[in-house]
């Protein structure tokens, strides 16, 4: 599980990722509102932890920017400001859940958890296009026709299945599918994506893998 930690304070974004390491996620770390949803868009990850006071715009703006382009990675709202007001105005933006600092630990990874446990029931494929991939069987899916993947190809599958038609970038695939640290090289993903056009063609689906100079992939539903 990969988790996005949108805070100003590095100090208190550094323990975050840290703590979440320590408890099996990969952690990665956006210091403002822009960088913040250039991260997110990308659809990698299973979670944001997402805290109010940004520069450039604030977590309630990039809430509602992230809704606004049907981004439906859980949100939590983790911040100082805790009054009616503040929690109502974060959950109306698009937050699941609002978590006031100071906080516990243990309460922390509580939600974490809860709202992992969440989306994972809710979520059963990704579809994009004529095709599926289904997240039980780790399935490609078009009509009635499926072809299994195998785990490398699942997960690069779900990578771009879940950006919705967006760049993810050769990196991003890299420490998403292979891990931070694999010895995997770009040629590893230009390699798997080979795989995954040819289990979508084999299956008779229009959706196809284009590359994207200088910005990695995404897919087109095609016609």
């Amino acid at each position: 599980m990969t988790i996005l930690v949108v805070e100003y304070e590095r100090l208190l974004s550094e323990s975050l990722c840290e703590l979440l390491s320590r408890h099996g996620f990969t952690a990665e770390a956006a210091y403002d509102g822009p960088s913040g949803l250039e991260f997110a868009l990308t659809g990698v990850y299973d979670l944001i932890v997402l805290d109010v006071m940004l520069p450039g715009f604030d977590g309630f703006e990039l809430a509602r920017r992230l809704r606004a382009r049907r981004v439906g990675t859980p949100i939590l709202m983790l911040t100082a400001r805790s009054g009616l007001d503040d929690r109502v105005e974060g959950l109306d933006a698009g937050a699941d859940y609002y978590l006031a600092k100071p906080f516990e630990t243990r309460e922390l990874l509580a939600c974490i958890n809860a709202m992992l446990r969440r989306q994972g029931a809710q979520v059963e494929e990704l579809a994009y296009g004529d095709a599926a991939l289904d997240l039980a069987s780790a399935e490609l899916v078009h009509g009635d026709r499926r072809v299994r993947l195998s785990a490398r190809e699942f997960e690069l599958a779900r990578c771009l299945f879940s950006a919705g038609g967006r760049n993810v970038s050769k990196e991003t695939l890299l420490i998403k599918v292979w891990g931070w640290e694999s010895e995997a090289v770009d040629n590893n993903v230009e390699v798997y994506v080979g795989f995954l056009r040819r289990k979508l063609a084999a299956i008779g689906s229009l959706v196809r893998i284009k590359a994207q100079r200088s910005l990695g992939y995404h897919l087109e539903a095609g016609t």
